[in-house]
């Protein structure tokens, strides 16, 4: 595997996907029992914005700048929040993946696991969360982790399915690695990203989501960009099964004042649906 996230930290699409999860996080506070996060593709942990991969694409400056430098909307001040913990000074120098922007949402007694296969970035998310007792990291397949690890003992808890999408089969892994999931763990909530390039794969992927017969799935696009050419990330989505209450009303408020925040071009939209209702 070539991708490396180094290149894309703090873009849209990391905005659009942490924001969501802080939504889904900070749900899961609404009961005082403990819960589960489960991230399958984890990455590093935090990223260098400063570094040579983050200034030769420079696609942070059209996402987490363009937030970092505004008065933010108050539905974002969570995320921001968190954002700004891995950044004490105050200025924005890092950005953190998906396994810092959990942690911050951790509670004394919630846990986390990450899941990583490549070896220096499963490396470098051990040395950042050595000691930490509520984290565990583990060098493993994310699909095979989504067997091994669930149901967590806690019953309650998030998995968030975050593949790069560099094989052909990464659409069909994710929709057989949803399908053994949700057999083990009916009433976990689930998060799906996928990137929007060219639509036909993306049409394919919602019917094999939908024949997998699970119910209460909720889709919402965000896409900067016109889907004028498949050789971009024109944006993308994210599939929630087992919604919480008035993720979709916050959403459908929140998503057309963030696009028009990070709007490349006059043609960018956003959807929000119910790929497969209760």
């Amino acid at each position: 595997m070539n991708y490396r996230h180094a290149f894309h930290a703090g873009n849209f699409s990391d905005v659009f996907k942490h924001i969501v999860l802080t939504l889904l996080l900070k749900s899961l506070h609404r009961k005082d029992t403990p819960f589960c996060y489960l991230d399958t593709h984890a990455g590093a942990g935090r990223y260098d914005l400063n570094s040579e991969a983050a200034q030769k694409t420079g696609e942070y400056r059209d996402g987490i700048r363009r937030l970092w430098d505004m008065n933010p909307l108050p539905e974002l001040a969570d995320y921001l929040a968190a954002v700004r913990a891995s950044n004490a000074d105050g200025t924005l120098h890092y950005y953190p993946g998906s396994p810092a922007i959990a942690r911050f949402f951790l509670r004394p007694n919630d846990r986390m696991m990450l899941l990583e296969l490549q070896a220096d970035e499963c490396s470098l998310l051990q040395a950042r969360f050595s000691g930490d007792r509520q984290v565990v990291v583990q060098r493993q397949d994310g699909y095979a982790g989504l067997k091994a690890f669930l149901p967590p003992k806690e019953r309650r808890g998030l998995v968030l399915i975050d593949p790069p999408y560099e094989s052909d089969r990464e659409y069909e892994q994710v929709t057989e690695g949803l399908k053994v999931a949700h057999d083990r763990w009916s009433s976990g909530i689930y998060a799906l990203w996928y990137p929007i390039k060219a639509r036909p794969p993306i049409e394919r992927f919602h019917r094999g989501l939908v024949a997998t017969g699970i119910r209460k799935m909720l889709l919402m696009e965000f896409a900067p960009y016109p889907e004028d050419s498949s050789f971009r990330l024109n944006g993308c989505g994210i599939v929630v099964v087992n919604p919480p209450w008035k993720l979709e009303e916050t959403l459908r408020r929140l998503l057309p004042e963030l696009l028009g925040v990070l709007r490349q071009h006059p043609a960018a939209r956003t959807g929000l649906s119910w790929l497969v209702p209760e």
